[in-house]
């Protein structure tokens, strides 16, 4: 895919990503690995649901601005991700209202944010971390996720909303709509003692479909 296309293809997904509420004003932020080393990402202060291609900013390879508007001042989140998943080529980060809810909720555990409950969810997503809360742009956020050792493609900031690391722009925003309709589920059925996946299921689609998830992910 072309720089060109890549462009265009953050713009597509980030409107349908704001066009279905899924993280609201200017909030959120979508970044795209390229084959030179640098990145393209949304700018600061962008709504992603009025991208233009051509003022996306691009970072060289080190980190500095290239060319294109400022960029978010997530931009340390999205770097740590990049350098623990060595797979990760794209990073999507939104404040998508349930799961910020989910990750408010005093029961969560941090290595599993949320149980087995559906298969789509493990195969997308695997198990979900659960970071403290930093202020939005904070580097320290960055040691968080490093602190994470690569172990989790999908993260949730506490306070704040989920981060989801893909090999494709395309797979990090199913993966990441994934855990928003799976933290729908979870308040849904909170309280109301829900069937989980057990072991055996989650074993056979391990097996079945080769994912990797981290060690207690599926306790």
């Amino acid at each position: 895919m072309t720089e060109s296309n890549i462009r265009e293809e953050i713009c597509r997904l980030g409107r349908s990503l704001f066009e279905r509420g899924l993280t609201p004003g200017s909030s959120g932020n979508i970044s795209v690995k390229l084959d030179d080393g640098g990145w393209l990402v949304t700018p600061t202060n962008a709504s992603l649901g009025f991208l233009d291609p051509a003022r996306l900013s691009r970072l060289s390879p080190d980190g500095r601005l290239a060319s294109g508007d400022a960029p978010t001042k997530e931009v340390p989140l999205h770097t740590a991700l990049y350098q623990t998943r060595n797979a990760a080529r794209a990073v999507v980060h939104l404040h998508s209202t349930h799961s910020v809810a989910l990750s408010m909720l005093p029961e969560i555990d941090p290595r599993a944010a949320l149980p087995p409950m559906t298969a789509y969810y493990l195969m997308k997503c695997g198990a979900t971390a659960l970071v403290p809360y930093y202020r939005p742009g904070d580097p320290a956020v960055a040691d968080a996720i490093k602190g994470l050792a690569g172990k989790y493609s999908s993260v949730l900031l506490a306070n704040h909303g989920p981060v989801v690391s893909g090999d494709t722009l395309e797979a990090a925003v199913f993966a990441i709509e994934e855990l928003e309709e799976t933290a729908k589920l979870y308040l849904l059925l909170r309280g109301l003692n829900p069937r989980y996946l057990t072991p055996e299921q989650v074993s056979d689609l391990v097996k079945a479909f080769g994912l990797t998830l981290p060690e207690h992910g599926h306790d």
